[in-house]
């Protein structure tokens, strides 16, 4: 059928509410690393209830519509979808537990050509349903490799955030869990990708790899705790791109260049030397 482009663009999702509670989102925290170490009361406060703080990146997995371009109606090559990019732009600081709603839209699609794939951009508003507030903007990046050439509106690739050319302001070296994947995904991404070694190997890997997004929360942790003092207040926005898959049980090495409020960063998992996260830009506030 290829790619459905009118009616990609003119979708009405549902919106979808979530509450969710402290005991959550010390999972979340728990998924992307915080608590490695017990004496750190700084990120104690992430996974102990007691006045607890929300990491901002949690608000990625919070009401969430899944992997919707496996449905029918929308005419993509849903095996051949990868998650390119990844943005988040926080309005206020993400509650500890909350009920939130979110209403999701395709707001662009780029057809680079028949051998090149095909771009969806989305965008995801996330507000505190008691309130109306709006908590975060995210913004995604699908890369549908199958399904280029569809006819649709091309245009030239967004400039990528290069970092600048120097050696890095700081370095922050986190540790992921052996089973790091199989606590994030009781945050709701239950690709069995990323569990199961059967379907790891069906899909090239020969273990199951790392959520994509985990690798960013694990990034958001070295800029909150190099740049914000773990004050998610002062974190104001992240973006990146997803450059190759980390495995659980690897050290990510975040590199970092401050300028005034930008944090230009990248991460590789650096067993191998492998930068699994480029392009990296976030915004944070003075204390």
């Amino acid at each position: 059928m290829g790619l459905n482009y009118d009616a990609l663009m003119n979708h009405e999702f549902e919106e979808l509410v979530q509450t969710y509670t402290t005991a959550d989102t010390a999972l979340y925290a728990l998924g992307v690393g915080l608590g490695h170490d017990p004496l750190d009361e700084a990120q104690l406060r992430f996974v102990y209830e007691e006045n607890m703080l929300a990491l901002p990146t949690m608000a990625t997995v919070l009401a969430g519509h899944g992997f919707w371009l496996k449905e029918s109606w929308t005419g993509v090559d849903w095996v051949r979808v990868l998650h390119g990019e990844q943005g988040l732009r926080l309005h206020g600081v993400l509650p500890a537990a909350a009920t939130v709603k979110a209403r999701m839209r395709v707001t662009e699609i780029v057809d680079k050509g028949p051998d090149k794939g095909a771009f969806i951009h989305c965008e995801r508003e996330l507000r505190d349903e008691t309130t109306g507030d709006l908590l975060c903007t995210l913004t995604a990046t699908v890369v549908a490799r199958g399904d280029g050439g569809f006819g649709g509106p091309s245009r030239r690739s967004k400039p990528v955030h290069a970092p600048p050319d120097r050696d890095p302001d700081a370095v922050c070296d986190l540790p992921t869990l052996s089973q790091a994947a199989l606590i994030y995904r009781l945050s709701g991404d239950f690709n069995p990708l990323h569990a199961v070694p059967s379907v790891a190997r069906e899909a090239g890997f020969e273990v199951p790899i790392l959520h994509g997004l985990c690798t960013l929360g694990v990034a958001g942790h070295a800029v909150l705790k190099t740049w914000c003092g773990y004050d998610p207040a002062r974190f104001k926005s992240l973006d990146l791109r997803f450059s190759a898959p980390a495995y659980p049980g690897e050290t990510i090495r975040t590199e970092m260049w401050r300028d005034d409020g930008v944090v230009s960063f990248r991460a590789r998992a650096i067993e191998r030397d492998v930068v699994v996260l480029d392009n990296g830009r976030a915004e944070v506030a003075e204390s």
